[in-house]
Order: C-alpha cells, then structure tokens, then sequence
C-alpha cells in the first residue's frame, strides 16, 4: 500500500474510534450508560462489608490438619460459634458490690439476642459471687484484682459482621464506676477487627482521594482537571465492589477487610495512573489536531496499547495468587483483577468521553490550543538521559550495587504469625484484655486446643497429651458421637505465638503416633500454625509463577528475549531493595519485631505487577523510537517524553498505597511502607536511571533475537526534540 494510502486508512480508522466512543453523540451515550451503571452499582457497593469473612478459619485451605479437624469437631460445636469473655479489673481490688454487680451483668448479658444458652438458659459461666470458688473456677484472678464473664453467641454464617453492633451493646450492659472493662476472646478481637476496617467506607477513601487530588493538581495545574480522573476512578470503584459484592454473597469469594482495603487503594492508584497517560497524550494530540473528537482519537490509538498492556499484566499477576493455598490470599487474587479490568474499561470508555464533553477549557488555564509549540527534550528527565549518556556502564553498574546492598536488610526480615498484642499499631480493647488474663494468671478458654480422635483409642489419646510440657487440664468428659471423641485442652498462651505453634505441634507429633486413632489437633493456635504454614508455601510457589506471567506478557508485548529478562531482573532487584529498607524501617524506625508469614508475597505481587508497569510504558516507547532512531537515540527520546508524567504516575500509586498505613493494623502499615517505597525506587530509579542506563550501554543488542535494530550503533543525541508522553 502506497504511504500516503496508509496514511488515509490510518486516518479512516481513527476517526471510527472516535465516532465508536468519544464521537459528537455517541460520548454521550457512554456517559449515560456509565451514569446508570454507577447509580444501580453504588447500592451494592455498599454492602460489601456485610459479606465480609474476617474469620481465620475460613482462609485455610481444606487441606490443612485445623481444618481437617473443624469437620470432625462439627458434632461437639457449631463453627458460627463466637466466644467472648468480658474482663474487668480494679487496680486496688474488685468488691463484693462489684461482684454482686459483675453476677447481676452476666444474666442481662445473658439476655441479649444471640447468646447460647448454657446452664439453665444463662451464660455458660454466670460469675459466682463467691470469691474463692471463683478463683478455683478460674474466673477470678489471685489477687482479686480481675474477674471474667465469659458467653458465646452464635448469629449465624453472617455473624461476625454482626459483632460491631453486639460489643456496644455489651459494653453499654458491663459498666462499673472504677472498674475497666474490655471485651477479650475471638468475639472481642473481631469486634476490633471490625471496627478498624470499618475505615475502608470512610477515612481510606476519603485519604486516598486526597493525596490524589493533591498530586494531580500539582500535575496537571488546573483547578478543575483533577475532577475528571476522580470521577471516573470512583466510578471504577464502585461498580468493582458490586461485582465483588455478587461474587462474594453467591459464588463464595473469599472477601475480607484486609482484601477491600487493597482494592480502594489499587483502584484510585491505578485508575488515576491511566488517567495520567491518557490525558497527558489527549493534550499531546490537542496541539496537533483541531477537531478535539479526532484528537481524541488519536490519543486512544496510540496510549490505549500500553495501558491495556499494562492492566492485563497486573490483572494476570493478580490472578496468579487462585494458586494459593491460603483462601484470603486466593481470594485477592480476582477481587484484584476485577478491580483492574474494570478500572481499564472505564479510564479507556467513561473518561475519554469526559474529556471530548468538556473540551479544551477543561486545561485551564493552559489549555492547549491547535497550532501550539510542543514542549522539547529539555526538561528534567531528559537532562538525566544526558547525563547517563556519556558513561551508561558505570552507572547502571553502580546504581545495581546500591540497590544489591539495600536488599541486606532482608536479613533482619522475620516472618510468622504476628502475637495478638502485636498485631495493631495501637492499643484496642481486646488486646488490653487479653494481657490482663495473661498477667493476671487468667486461662482463657475460649481458645483452647482441640483433639478429635477414635473413641477407641481415647486412653492412649490422653496419655499422649500429658507427655506433652507446658499445656492445661485436660477435658475428656465431652460424650463420644459416631464414634469420635473430643478432648479439649486448657492452653493458657497466645494462640498466636510461637510457643503456642511449638505446643502444637509437639502435640501433634505425641498424637500421630497413636495407632489406630486417626487424631486431629485444631483450635486457634492450631489454625494460626496452618496459617503460617500456607503462606510460607505460596511464597515459594506464587512468586515464581508470577515472574513467569510477566516474563510471558514481556515476551509477547516486545518481541524480545533478553530486554525482558533485563526488565524482570531489574524489578526483582528493585522488591528486594524495597523489601529490605522497608524491613528495616519497620524494625526500628517503627518498632515493629515481625511481619505476617504473608507480608513478602503480598510486597512482591503488587511491585511486581505494578512496578513492570512503568517498564512497559518507558519500553513500548523506546521500541517505537527505535524503529526510526536506533535503540540508544530512541532510549533517550523516551526517557524524556514519558519521565514525567511516569513520575507523577509512581507518585501517585505511592501515595494511594502509603494511604493504608492510616488503617492501625500492623501488617498494612508494613505492605503500605514497602510498596510505596517501592513504587518510588522503581519510578525514580530503576526505571529512569538503571533500564535507560543499560538500554544505553547495550544498544540494539536488548532486542536480540529481534532484527528491530541490526544496524550500525547510533549515537545518542540528546538534544533532539522529544514529545511529551508516550
């Protein structure tokens, strides 16, 4: 086909692009369709936090020996049950009108919806009032400074979102002038747990926004701009949560707090990132276009390749983590993904209409007019190409080095199940109470360990627990049904520390043993060993699964071998310098001892998959110069046309994860530190300084075995004009 042919059909389908989404009518088709989606989604969205599964059991693969266990122990208790114990304590010394009180509370605790029933319709340990016999009970501490009510209530499969409600209620119920009362137990910690996710609806988003409307507003210099992007980033939120919503209430997803915080902040930093490119291109094409429908047009044909690139990377890594044994981990994995692909669809559909609507006074007040001068290579980033130039080896050497020493602090990383009073960056009132107990010498039986074993072979059952040190009473008096029996421990630990793991498992290596009696140990401590367990295994298999996802789309999108694999290592390396300083920082800037067994899969997904995404972007662009100018030339017109709003993109994905730092739960404070580091190293250095500099020093070499760029090297020359986005 002749050039000047080419050129009309190219012309041709880029105006039938426009005329598909963003023509004179059809913008605003797309915008009344996406109005109408977002208007019946945002109901939805809402509720998502009512299918919400914050129980650590139901994280657990069905091959774990916990859960294993929970099956048999179905006859003796129901799953929906929720123990709680109420705490109270008088420094000086609790009363006989606070126990007459304490006794008084337990029968109107007793009465609340939802309570099972224990002896004689009451609590299942309504508080004795005398002290003695409390003490013997285990219900008072020795120095009668602190007493327990303890009940369990059971709502149901939905239940534990109802715990919010039922601790206020409780709390209302046990007040005592002088006397401090704190909700303990599983029903106490979700009750906090609740709480603190409860953010997710309020203080994250509202923040999330925030930082990004601060960013884009120094980005773009508009006062109104910023508007466009917002929107359509909220309404990409909105309409993911209700598919997750669906997906989670009738096609048992895995939803937790944990899951729907990363999702806001994914959503925002990711949405506005394609907003960036997109809107950056847009204005690009305004100068070169009159009619802004056309521009638009253009704008789409050539950002929309890297941005869905980009998003399918993400998306595919995302969906990566269905091979993790850990349902909470499995579970991110499409609630992720969907949050992606519809973050795509409307940043390539709602927001290009947005911008054609408003026109070019949507800039002010530098709007770009048809006709106006383009911005050249002599800005910032191309400033740093020129310095890279003259000696790339020396400084992708160095820079590699730097960031290789930074990855020592991966030495003081400690990874496990993190103890309750760990756990939140702050005092809540679970923790208090837990430790109460413990100081005070208290055994909350709430979380005993759990055996569950032939009938059979109960005798020998027992004699192998007691060879074990350290744990409690022992409870066979629970009747045997179908032929299994249940033996119930007294613990007295943390069921989340590592001595509680090392009783478990010693006792579970005294029951195995018994022949015959096919034993099974669960309970907390039990579920939390498993935990820990299955995360250390995704860790070894997802992070290679995933660098082999990226390695593929790499492959694919560049037609390349060895600049993928230059792309993946140098992401790597960037993780582990991240990973690193954030471990670092964590330990003794923060004071945090140890990070959850999940921290470093959950670090290396999101820069992994996000972090390339910044490489595809510099180079797409680096492959399109090199067809006209040779790869070292073309490494530098890219590096100064995509550098800053790359830079302002990496800002604001870093900005929207450092944003989860505000939830006061120790392992988000960690993910959000690493990541938004992270995201800076790999924006501000590895892309800009390390890829450019080996691009620099290799040449046409990185597209081996390509024939992209064969010819004699050619030598950069930075000076020459260069567009302002990719």
């Amino acid at each position: 086909m002749h050039f000047e042919c080419k050129k009309c059909w190219s012309l041709d389908m880029h105006r039938a692009v426009a005329g598909k989404l963003t023509g004179p009518i059809t913008k605003w088709l797309v915008l009344a369709a996406w109005l109408l989606i977002v208007a019946v989604a945002s109901g939805f969205a809402m509720k998502l936090t009512d299918v919400q599964n914050n129980e650590a059991s139901s994280w657990l693969p069905d091959t774990a020996e916990s859960t294993k266990a929970l099956a048999k122990l179905a006859p003796f208790q129901d799953q929906n049950d929720i123990p709680t114990i109420v705490v109270y304590h008088r420094a000086s010394g609790l009363t006989a009108a606070d126990f007459s009180a304490i006794a008084d509370q337990a029968n109107r605790l007793g009465d609340i919806n939802g309570v099972v029933p224990g002896t004689n319709g009451r609590p299942t340990v309504a508080f004795p009032t005398d002290v003695a016999s409390g003490q013997q009970a285990g219900l008072v501490s020795s120095d009668g400074t602190v007493a327990t009510t303890a009940l369990t209530f059971n709502f149901g499969a939905d239940g534990w979102n109802k715990l919010p409600d039922v601790a206020d209620k409780m709390r209302a119920i046990a007040t005592i002038d002088g006397v401090d009362v704190h909700l303990a137990g599983p029903g106490g910690q979700a009750a906090d747990a609740a709480e603190v996710f409860g953010g997710i609806d309020g203080t994250l988003l509202f923040s999330a926004l925030a930082v990004v409307i601060v960013i884009l507003l120094f980005t773009y210099r508009s006062p109104v701009l910023w508007i466009l992007p917002i929107f359509s980033a909220v309404v990409s939120l909105q309409t993911a949560e209700a598919i997750i919503y669906f997906l989670a209430k009738y096609a048992d997803l895995t939803v937790n707090g944990q899951s729907q915080a990363i999702l806001s902040v994914l959503v925002i930093g990711a949405g506005t990132d394609y907003a960036l490119l997109l809107v950056a291109r847009y204005r690009e094409e305004l100068r070169r276009h009159e009619n802004r429908h056309e521009a638009m047009a253009f704008a789409l044909h050539r950002a929309a390749p890297a941005i869905i690139a980009s998003a399918s990377t993400v998306a595919i890594g995302m969906l990566v983590l269905l091979f993790a044994q850990m349902n909470s981990t499995a579970g991110l994995g499409p609630v992720a993904a969907i949050g992606i692909v519809v973050t795509l669809v409307v940043m390539l559909t709602l927001l290009p209409a947005l911008l054609v609507i408003f026109g070019r006074w949507i800039f002010w007040p530098a709007r770009p007019s048809y006709g106006s001068a383009e911005p050249t290579s002599t800005g910032f980033w191309a400033k740093v190409g020129n310095r890279i130039a003259p000696k790339p080896r020396r400084v992708w050497t160095f820079t590699a080095g730097v960031l290789a020493v930074a990855c020592l602090g991966l030495l003081a990383l400690n990874t496990g199940n993190i103890p309750s009073d760990e756990q939140y960056t702050k005092t809540v009132d679970s923790t208090t109470g837990q430790q109460m107990l413990i100081d005070h010498g208290l055994v909350d039986n709430s979380t005993p360990l759990q055996v569950v074993a032939n009938d059979s072979e109960t005798d020998a059952v027992v004699a192998a627990i007691k060879t074990v040190p350290g744990l409690g009473t022992v409870n066979t008096a629970i009747p045997a049904v179908g032929g299994v029996k249940y033996i119930e421990i007294e613990q007295g630990l943390d069921p989340a520390t590592a001595k509680a793991a090392d009783q478990v498992r010693a006792l579970r290596a005294a029951v195995h043993k018994v022949p015959g009696a096919d034993a099974l140990v669960g309970g907390s401590a039990a579920i939390y060993l498993d935990t820990s367990k299955a995360s250390q295994r995704d860790n070894l298999v997802i992070i290679p699964l995933i660098l082999l996802v990226v390695l593929m789309i790499l492959l694919v999108l560049l037609r390349a071998v060895l600049s993928p694999v230059i792309l993946v290592l140098t992401v790597v390396l960037s993780f582990g310098a991240a990973l690193g300083i954030a471990t670092l920082i964590s330990r003794y800037i923060y004071g945090f001892d140890m990070a959850d067994s999940s921290f470093p899969l959950f670090v290396f997904v999101f820069l992994v998959a996000l972090g390339i995404d910044y490489n595809i972007f510099l180079m797409t662009r680096v492959r399109e110069e090199t067809a006209t100018k040779g790869t070292r030339t073309g490494s530098l017109v890219a590096l100064a046309s995509t550098g800053g709003v790359i830079t302002s993109a990496g800002l604001v994905l870093a900005g929207t994860f450092a944003v989860l730092g505000t939830l006061p739960l120790v392992f988000l404070a960690e993910l959000a530190t690493a990541v938004a580091l992270g995201v800076l190293i790999d924006t501000l250095i590895v892309r800009s300084v390390l890829v450019t500099a080996i691009n620099l020093d290799l040449g046409g070499v990185i597209w081996w075995p390509s024939k992209l760029d064969r010819s004699e090297a050619v030598e950069p020359t930075p000076k020459e004009p260069a567009r302002e986005i990719v």
